[in-house]
């Protein structure tokens, strides 16, 4: 027993000199809940979505899923009904995700409805309801500006829309409802002249003895209603060659909103966005000028969505637009910058420190509006399309230039007398007259005030438009730019 105890007693003291030595070891408790997160379902926790965004145009909607952490999606379609898939990985269902049901307006031109669920552990599943087939473009975007990482969902259709079929359908509408309403007038001159009259006192008489029956308010009372004149054919059914000489007989100008969608542009002092307040200017711009029956106006950007810079060069050489007009509103560094500014492109260096500052803030757009450089099949082509501008067209740009900046002068104040120029990519239209016009700086307080007023931003459409008219009168378009449907 005695040697037992003597025995024993080393074997203790080894055993509490082991237990000192793993106590000694450290532990990392910042391991520990990743080790719990990697022996689970993934590894990692969840991302989070910071914003959801739609942005429905007749182009293509696109829809933005704004996440902490960048986001890793597998899609596919499926028909019979047209559905667009999209599995999430590393994600749960959230009420930020869930606000995507509510997002989606009922005239969106190709989602019909959404839903989401948790497909699998950390998968989320968002499937679409389409209202037509698409060709979608799914891409990630690193942080960049104000945003975090973004999922981009493009949804475009599978059958482009034909810009100049657009412009033809929208001026025989305008020109049918202008004969209308002539028919309409002369309709009523006509049965005023050859109905005579009541005197004063009989139509007393009458009025007294019973009520007048009811009449439609815009016909004057005692009048007989003229017979509706025969409804005007569809118009698809206008004979393609009549279309087709009325095109030729067209000057299509193409104005550019810039910015939109994800890209704001600069913001002004107490919030104003360049993005909208472009689009107003360029949407009253398009009335005043459509209202002439020789010009037909297509937007680049109709509404809130954002177009690629070289997409908006595209789309005017697509009409072979007489001019081109990019509508601005920048910012500065400093408020204190104030004045209209018209650029047009150099392909030789800017012509001032400003202009070259100016040319590279704008062609930044395509980083922070979202681009799917992924889906551009040939770079080279079309940037070598872009470098194609002649020595004719930048000295045509100078000339609308100069009868524009001339015009906007009497409205505001300028922050140079002359047109600048630099290397905007917006301008780069190899066979098109192009200039950017930057209307003030949203910057300045003062100038900001005035870009929110309707009134100014009248004044603003009527000097554009007097420069254009101004520029035609002295440089006629071509008789004939070739145009076919």
């Amino acid at each position: 027993m005695t040697g037992d105890l003597r025995t024993s007693a080393p074997r203790r003291r080894a055993l509490r000199q082991m237990g000192a030595l793993v106590l000694s070891v450290p532990v990392w408790p910042a391991a520990l809940p990743s080790a719990r997160a990697a022996a689970g379902s993934g590894g990692g926790s969840a991302a989070s979505i910071l914003a959801v965004r739609v942005w429905p145009a007749d182009d293509y909607t696109r829809v933005t899923l704004e996440s902490d952490r960048a986001l890793a999606a597998k899609s596919f379609l499926a028909a019979h009904p047209d559905r667009l898939v999209i599995d999430i990985d590393g994600l749960e269902l959230s009420p930020d995700l869930r606000e995507l049901l509510g997002k989606v307006r009922p005239d969106d031109p190709f989602i019909a409805a959404v839903r989401v669920g948790q497909n699998q552990p950390r998968v989320v599943r968002i499937v679409f309801d389409l209202k037509q087939p698409i060709a979608p473009q799914v891409f990630t975007i690193e942080p960049v500006a104000a945003y975090k990482n973004r999922l981009v969902l493009d949804l475009y259709p599978v059958q482009e829309r034909d810009p100049l079929l657009d412009l033809v359908r929208e001026k025989e509408a305008a020109e049918q409802a202008a004969a209308q309403s002539v028919q309409d007038a002369l309709g009523e001159l006509i049965d005023k002249i050859g109905r005579p009259q009541p005197s004063a006192s009989e139509a007393e008489r009458a009025f007294a003895r019973a009520p007048a029956p009811a009449r439609p308010a815009s016909r004057p009372a005692g009048t007989v209603p003229t017979p509706a004149p025969p409804a005007a054919p569809p118009l698809k059914e206008v004979a393609p060659e009549m279309s087709q000489a009325k095109l030729d007989r067209l000057i299509v100008i193409a104005i550019d909103p810039g910015h939109g969608g994800e890209d704001p542009g600069a913001i002004g002092p107490s919030g104003l966005k360049e993005k909208d307040v472009v689009l107003a200017i360029g949407l009253k711009l398009r009335d005043r000028l459509n209202s002439n029956p020789k010009i037909r106006v297509m937007m680049t950007r109709d509404a809130d969505f954002f177009v690629p810079l070289g997409e908006r060069v595209r789309k005017a050489r697509r009409v072979q637009a007489d001019l081109f007009v990019s509508i601005h509103a920048d910012a500065f560094i400093t408020p204190q910058a104030r004045g209209a500014s018209v650029f047009a492109l150099s392909t030789s260096g800017a012509s001032s420190t400003a202009a070259r500052w100016m040319a590279n803030k704008e062609n930044a757009a395509d980083i922070v509006g979202g681009v799917n450089t992924k889906g551009v099949k040939d770079a080279v082509v079309l940037q070598t399309m872009l470098d194609m501008s002649t020595t004719a067209q930048i000295k045509d740009s100078l000339k609308l230039g100069g009868e524009v900046l001339g015009q906007i002068g009497k409205v505001g104040k300028l922050h140079k007398g002359s047109v600048e120029q630099a290397g905007f990519a917006v301008l780069k239209a190899p066979d098109v007259p192009s200039i950017l016009v930057e209307t003030a700086f949203i910057s300045n307080p003062e100038e900001e005030s005035k870009l929110r007023n309707p009134d100014y931003q009248d004044d603003l459409v009527k000097a554009l438009a007097t420069g254009i008219a101004r520029y035609f009168a002295k440089n006629p378009p071509l008789a004939a730019r070739h145009r076919s449907l």
